[in-house]
């Protein structure tokens, strides 16, 4: 991985250079193709910054931490890099099976929902069922905040229809519901 190291703040250090070079050659058996690494080491008062950007292998990563001690810092940050270089690759990695195989499947989404998929000629994918489970409002709100998702379909317990929970923006939650 060809790797470039700026110090913002902080003397020049061969030998952090080198700790931070090694963690990211590691990445290399992740990854099929060379990969660019920039990163920048800095230190504000008591804090110390690694920010990480890789690009290349069809991948654009950015990570960023910040404790106080730098080599910590690097660790923490490697670690987060190496969560989303494994995420994104099997995402790719499920693509490329799904464009072969036609189909998808179905998708366990957890909390009784299923997704099936299929992809269009140009990769978008496409929803073609949901199942769900009945529940009241307030438990779907629950689900949501064990989940990583957005929004949440449930058929409402009290009204037998299907609902909507959905994360906003600002933190607070909203309903969607039919009306009539």
């Amino acid at each position: 991985m060809q790797t470039s190291v700026t110090f913002k703040n902080l003397d020049p250090s061969d030998h952090l250079k080198a700790y931070a070079t090694e963690k990211l050659n590691r990445f290399d058996r992740f990854l099929d193709n060379p990969a660019e690494a920039s990163v920048v080491l800095s230190v504000e008062k008591f804090r110390h910054i690694a920010e990480i950007n890789i690009i290349g292998d069809r991948l654009k990563i950015n990570g960023r931490e910040e404790t106080n001690d730098m080599y910590s810092a690097i660790d923490m940050v490697m670690d987060k890099l190496e969560k989303q270089i494994k995420k994104n690759k099997e995402k790719l990695r499920d693509r490329r099976t799904d464009r072969k195989g036609g189909k998808a499947g179905a998708v366990d989404m957890g909390f009784g929902r299923m997704i099936s998929a299929e992809e269009d000629s140009e990769g978008d994918i496409i929803v073609t069922s949901i199942d769900y489970k009945p529940m009241d409002p307030e438990e779907a709100v629950m689900q949501l905040d064990l989940a990583d998702d957005n929004f949440i379909v449930f058929t409402n317990a009290r009204s037998q229809r299907v609902n909507v929970v959905y994360r906003r923006k600002d933190g607070n939650y909203g309903l969607v519901q039919p009306s009539h």
